[in-house]
């Protein structure tokens, strides 16, 4: 059976579930150890008068978190958002990119991370993830999830480490045009992805039917419309619904395209995981 990076298929499907399959179908202060190539430097005009993204926080739109920045952080530049149930909440992409590294370093350093390449020079990166929602080589826009907030590797509680890099070395961070305090604490209420962002695509993937656009996610829902095998869509949010057994395995991940949703089972986004905006 296909799989998108990072699915597991699970065992054991029910009558029930393979039913719903059919249905969804038209038939009819915290530590951290940088890696020994991870580069210390001091933000430099150079660096800045090179073209700089208009870098967003990198977390969901209207929450709150608090960026501490510290003199023995490594890399000095970094940043920590902190904030009370931190755990598994969403981490966004803070410019558009190509994602370059997606990596797990296990118990040490910046655990499970992702590096994202926003040209001229510019990347910004991201740790201690709890997981990953995106691929080496993968284009991402601002506003997409890429992973959620973990406390991996070389960190001492939840919390998303970020960095902004210029030619490798990290400079000293600007998110929403608001420059962050060196050193200590700024409080940040992320308008990343408000107003229509942080949409994602996929291509529907089925055994030769039409996917089925139902009203609710369910597949009891009236149906209204469909989507041709192959066929590109933008999922502009996703919510948890009816599980249903797929191309992909099993899933209750269901994704809204506009005009209904469908099911993420028979849908190939590059992740196992949710992509897009929670609707």
């Amino acid at each position: 059976m296909p799989h998108r990076l990072g699915r597991l298929l699970r065992p054991g499907r029910h009558a029930l579930l393979a039913a719903a399959a059919a249905a969804a179908l038209v038939v009819g202060p915290l530590a951290l150890a940088a890696p020994a190539t991870a580069t210390t430097a001091t933000a430099t005009a150079s660096a800045t008068a090179l073209a700089r993204p208009n870098f967003q926080t990198p977390l969901a739109c209207g929450e709150t978190w608090n960026a501490n920045t510290r003199t023995n952080h490594n890399p000095q530049n970094s940043v920590d958002f902190q904030r009370s149930g931190a755990l598994g909440r969403a981490t966004l992409a803070s410019a558009s990119g190509t994602v370059t590294t997606v990596r797990d370093l296990g118990g040490t350093s910046y655990g499970r991370y992702i590096v994202i390449d926003h040209g001229d020079g510019w990347t910004s990166l991201y740790a201690h993830l709890a997981s990953f929602n995106v691929s080496v080589g993968q284009r991402v826009t601002v506003g997409q999830r890429i992973g959620s907030v973990g406390s991996t590797g070389g960190s001492t509680g939840p919390h998303l480490h970020y960095e902004q890099r210029s030619g490798g070395s990290a400079v000293r961070v600007i998110v929403n045009g608001l420059a962050i305090r060196y050193f200590g604490n700024t409080t940040v209420t992320s308008s990343n992805g408000c107003g229509g962002g942080g949409e994602a695509t996929g291509t529907v993937r089925t055994a030769g039917p039409a996917l089925t656009v139902r009203a609710q996610p369910t597949t009891a829902s009236a149906a209204v419309g469909s989507r041709a095998n192959g066929s590109t869509v933008t999922i502009q949010c996703q919510v948890r619904g009816q599980s249903v057994t797929g191309t992909y395995g099993t899933s209750d991940l269901w994704d809204y395209i506009g005009s209904g949703y469908i099911a993420d089972a028979y849908v190939y986004t590059g992740s196992d995981g949710q992509v897009a905006p929670t609707c």
